[in-house]
Order: structure tokens, then sequence, then C-alpha cells
């Protein structure tokens, strides 16, 4: 099996890349690469062609880190909709620490993240009305219910009527969001309120519905799945419908891997081989090693196969399988089944984008969020049509699905990911018998065919001005020396980079169906003052010290093509560098062409022991939307005593995960 490449030093890498910058300078499709200065990598020459964008000109926010959200001066904040907040007409008014599952299915979910705004009437440029669409990640049964006080103990102690309102609190929530006098309101009667659920009936669809490894006993056939579990980030489609990503999804199941095999043939690959990815350990619970679940047993940190035999491996052992897809669904008909899109790969999705043009196939980028995996493609074998919403709603069913691999020398390729005749990615080597499992086991054949291990690929989205498309790679702390690479360059990575794909072509007009590429780091995350060198971040010169940022996580781009970046350094008390004051995550916004590329600064803090997720803009791009996820999870934090008590600050409420609207108190455009 294709192993991890050694590579040379981080100052080699650098030498290699100024060389190739100038053999490469005025190549088309290959104008962005790196210059140094002081010391440091910067990514400082940008486009010379017509793609523009105005400078923004925010008052920039002061790095922080206390109880509350902060913004930049000139913008005003609304908290728009929190967990326990009414979804569906008629909810129960939220109960902390005694919800039912009753009240839970018609309620805001938990650990909000990734927000798509769909304006109404659908074909629209709405910007005052529209259909917001936000994941529910996770839970924490110590945040939601009193007298617990360890993340690991919870699954051993917490009860059934518990356990069913997590299952609740997971999926989708879709609600109707009107803005009136400048104020954006919950639409509370609309028929479009929908809760999607961990126990929600969804279809498997495309090449892997239907498989053997997909039956279970409950599912004879393999085409049904209850629920949608770990959603993470997605994707806004341009027919109009809403992809969510199924992320960390090991962590909801239970079992020795040694009894829980699929078959004798099956269990290296499917168990063992991805304990550390889909059955993933926090590094954060390395203070209580004691109570961390032994590495050969899926962790069950919810402890839901003690009251739902489909958790538990050694019962059901393909319904692991049935989860780490991709999930569509139309927002716009609350009576549509969501589909599983199995040709889009299993794995820890973080989420899933789409460039479309008219009367050629869709390409899709996904990230695999999870250390050393990898950055996916995958191209429709159909072509979209912008005149027929209806031709494109199984597009995502049928076509290639391919992983990349990002060269020294700043090139790079799509490989698609098939078995082989011979070699390691042949089913004599690879144990794969046919298409259909290739997509189950996603990354074991894109290792298998060399792509790239990368630093924990989460966001993957596209300009829709330039058509560069950028990696928020997070972070990899068990990076070795000599496991480095030029897309990788730093051991023990604590604070991530942002990696820039150039498909052949110019800014605005660029092939995305085109198996090869060029690429750049866009910038190397962390404080560019570290008093190490290469451990230092990477921007413009100008950066500011609140204008950087660790472990890029969310990615979007405002209506002039500006990047926004959302940073998950959880937890908060632990500083990203691991030596400094503690640093809130947020939002931070940058330029990304002209002589301000890759100059970030710093819009907006969240609440202590908050992530920061999902940026979403409205079309005109004067409201931006920004979940604030699990606020006061932090080391001693607990439902009974949390460090923050943020968006309420009320004694009888807990910290409560929100979408937040921002505004300019101009009215004017976000950031300008």
């Amino acid at each position: 099996m294709t192993g991890v490449p050694k590579s040379p030093s981080f100052e080699t890498i650098v030498e290699r890349r100024l060389s190739r910058r100038q053999a490469l300078k005025g190549a088309a499709g290959a104008s962005a690469w790196v210059a140094l200065s002081g010391g440091s990598l910067f990514g400082l020459s940008g486009c010379d062609g017509a793609v523009k964008s105005p400078p923004l000109t925010f008052a920039e926010l002061e790095h922080g880190y206390d109880e509350t959200h902060h913004v930049a001066d000139g913008y005003v904040t609304q908290v728009l909709i929190r967990w326990g907040d009414a979804v569906l007409p008629g909810a129960a008014p939220f109960r902390p620490g005694a919800q039912t599952k009753a009240e839970q299915d018609t309620q805001f979910g938990t650990a909000n993240d990734f927000i798509g705004f769909l304006p109404l009437p659908f074909g629209s440029d709405n910007s005052e009305h529209g259909l917001l669409c936000v994941n529910h990640e996770f839970t924490v049964a110590m945040m939601m219910f009193p007298g617990f006080d360890n993340r690991w103990r919870t699954a051993e102690e917490k009860t059934r009527a518990q356990a069913d309102v997590e299952v609740a609190a997971h999926g989708h929530s879709v609600i109707e969001v009107k803005r009136v006098d400048g104020q954006w309101t919950v639409v509370g009667d609309s028929p479009y309120n929908r809760r999607i659920t961990g126990e929600t009936p969804i279809a498997l669809s495309g090449p892997a519905a239907g498989h053997r490894r997909l039956k279970t006993s409950a599912d004879p056939d393999g085409r049904t799945v209850l629920g949608t579990l770990g959603n993470c980030a997605g994707g806004v489609t341009p027919w109009g419908t809403v992809l969510t990503a199924e992320e960390n999804f090991g962590l909801y199941f239970y079992g020795d891997q040694d009894v829980a095999a699929e078959t004798a043939a099956e269990e290296r690959r499917n168990w063992a081989s991805h304990n550390a990815g889909f059955a993933w350990v926090p590094d954060h619970d390395a203070a209580d090693p004691e109570t961390a679940p032994p590495v050969r047993s899926l962790p069950s940190f919810y402890g839901w196969s003690r009251f739902y035999d489909r958790f538990h491996i050694e019962k059901e052992p393909r319904e692991f399988n049935r989860f780490g897809w991709m999930v569509e669904f139309d927002p716009y008909d609350p009576q549509s089944v969501p589909k599983k899109r199995t040709a889009l790969g299993r794995f820890a999705h973080e989420g899933t984008t789409v460039v479309a043009e008219h009367g050629k196939p869709v390409v899709a980028y996904s990230g695999d969020d999870a250390r050393h995996e990898f950055v996916y493609r995958f191209v429709s074998r159909g072509s979209y049509d912008a005149t027929n919403r209806a031709a494109n709603m199984d597009l995502l069913d049928d076509g290639d699905l391919f992983a990349a691999r990002f060269d020294a020398d700043g090139t790079g390729e799509w490989i698609k990911l098939e078995l082989k005749e011979t070699g390691p990615a042949s089913a004599a080597e690879s144990g794969l018998s046919d298409p259909g499992e290739v997509l189950i086991e996603a990354r074991e054949i894109a290792r298998r065919l060399g792509a790239t291990p990368m630093d924990r690929p989460e966001d993957v989205e596209t300009n829709p001005l330039t058509g560069r498309t950028y990696v928020m790679l997070t972070n990899n702390s068990r990076r070795k020396a000599e496991e480095t690479d030029a897309a990788n360059p730093r051991a023990e990575n604590l604070w991530g980079q942002i990696l820039e794909i150039l498909p052949p072509g110019e800014d605005g007009a660029r092939d995305h169906l085109s198996n090869t590429f060029a690429w750049d780091l866009f910038l190397l995350a962390g404080d560019p003052n570290h008093p190490e060198t290469a451990k230092q971040g990477s921007y413009h010169a100008g950066v500011s010290g609140s204008g950087w940022f660790a472990n890029p996580d969310n990615v979007a781009f405002d209506p002039e093509g500006r990047m926004w970046v959302a940073t998950d350094g959880f937890p908060g008390n632990k500083t990203p560098a691991g030596d400094a004051a503690p640093v809130h995550d947020g939002i931070w916004a940058c330029e990304t062409v002209g002589e301000n590329r890759a100059l970030t600064k710093h819009f907006f803090g969240c609440p202590r022991g908050a992530e920061m997720c999902g940026p979403c803009f409205t079309p005109d791009g004067t409201t931006l939307f920004v979940a604030v996820q699990h606020p006061g999870l932090e080391r001693g934090s607990t439902f009974d005593n949390p460090s923050t008590r943020w968006p309420d600050f009320d004694p009888d409420m807990p910290p409560r995960d929100a979408v937040v609207a921002i505004t300019k108190k101009d009215g004017g455009t976000v950031g300008s």
C-alpha cells in the first residue's frame, strides 16, 4: 500500500517553490505563487487580471477571550435562533435539562454548524426573505443535562430518555426567515419549516445503494437508513438543494472490532484501519486518560449502543457502513425524502460544494476531516441544465470520484478512484470487489492510488468570481518531520493552513473538469511572531497583531469574492500556539487577489469555549449569518456550572448554540 511520502525540509520546500514561481511567472493558470519576506512564507502575488475585490474597510476587532461574542465596530448582531427554540408549529417551550424526545423533534437542535440561505421564491436573489438551512453536528450530554461532569462517563450514566433527546437533537433544521425593518425573524407557522433528525428515514442512492455491505437486519434491501449523524458542513447546489455532511460518525458506535468484523477479509479494512478517523478519540480528553476507551474498540462517545442495537457493531456490523455519506434534500419541498449520495464516496465528510456551468458536467469538491486523509472531487456524467431544475435532481448519483495528489513543484493531479488490473489498487491486493465497495472504502483506494495525505481537510470551496478553489486544512499534530511535504510543510502542525487550487485557465474561466491543476499555499495559519521559525504563521506582510488566526475550518465568499474564514481552535482554553494567552475562535476576512491578497482581518469573536461555524451571506452581501457552536464547552464546564451562559445570560438557562445574523449599522454591504 502506498505510504506517506518522505519530503524535504521546510526551508528546501520554500526554495523550490520560489524557483518554480520564477519559471512559471506569467503562465496562464499559474499566476499565484509565493514570495519570501523576513523569514516567513507569504502569498503576496495574486492575479493581475480583471477580477478584483473592493478593500475591506471595517475597523479590525482585537483578539480576546471572554463570556460573550464581539463584532467589529459599525456592525450589529442579532441572535436569530437557539437550541430549543421552536422550528415546527406548535413546538413546546424549551425546558432545559428536562426535554423530551417529542419536544426536541420540533425544536432547533444542538451544535449548529453549516448554514445555507436559499431565497424565496426559488430562483430569485431575494436577500430579505428565504429559507435558512442549518446542520446540527453533535450533542454533549454534560452540557445538555444536569448531573454529568465527565464526557466519557456520560455514555455509561445517561438514561434512555436522554439518549432519545440526543438523537432528536442531531441532523438539520429548515426555517423560513424574513427581514422586517432591519430585523430578521423566524416565520413560525411556515410550511417549509422542517426537522431532519437521527431517526428520519433517508434513502441510499447511487452506485452503492443495495450493496451487500449496506444491508442490515432492519433493512435487508440496503436502501433506507434511519437518520443522519455528525452533520458538520455542507453546501447548496445551483439547483436549490442542500447537501449535509456526515463527519465523525464513528463516535456513535460501540463494540469490539475483532468480534465485529463483517468477514475475515473485511476486518482489517473496515475497523482497525479506520479507528483513527471514523472512531476518532478527541485529543482534548487526554487530561483524563483513565476514562478514555481502549484503542481496539469503538469508543461509543454517546453510549447509544446501550439502547439501540444498530449502534452496537457486534450486533449489527454493517450499520456502520451506512454513515459517512453526503445527504442531499430539497428544502423547497418539505415532504421530499433526503438521499445519501453514495457516488460522492464514504469518509468523514466535512462538506461538499458544487461548481456548475450550463451544458457541462458538475464538479463537487469535498474534504475528509481526519489527519492524513484526502481532498476529493466528483465529476458527474450528466450535464447541468440551468433551465430545468428537475433535470438536475439526480446529477450527484452518477459520475466519477477522484482524490488529489499535490506535487512538490506546485502542480497536481486528480486520481480517479477505481480498481486496477494489477498493483496495490487491484482487487487481488486491495480486497475490494466492485465499484460500490470502492465508494464504501474511498479512503482505502485513495491511499493505494497515491493521493496526498493532508492536514485534516475540512471545507473546500470555490471562489465564484475567480474559479480558484480553497482547501481549509485545520491542523495535524500527528504529522512527523519525515512525513512533511510541500502541501503540508509543518511537523506537529497545531495551526493549519489554507491551500489554493488553480484549475487550468484564467481567473473567471477555469476548467474544473481538467484532471490536472496548479496549486499554492495561500497562507500558513498561526502566530507570525512565534519564536520558532518553522511554527510561524505566514500571511500578507501587513497582517496585524489580531489579524492572524489558527485552525481554519469553514469558509465563505461574499458577493465581491472576498474570503471569510471561520476557525476551530477547540478547546478555547488551550491556545492555538500552546504558549500564549487564549484567543477566541471567530471570523477573519481577506481579499484573495491583488496587493492585499491574504491580508487577513479579524471581524467576529466567539464567546469562550465556542467554535465558529457556518458563515453564509445573503445574495446582496448585507447580512452574514454565523453559527456559534458549543459555547462554554471547555474543561471543567458543565450544565450545572458553565463557564458562560451565552447567549441568554439567564441563571436558569445553560449556554445554547445559536445562529447570529450580522448586519452593518448603515445597512450597507458587510465588509465594505
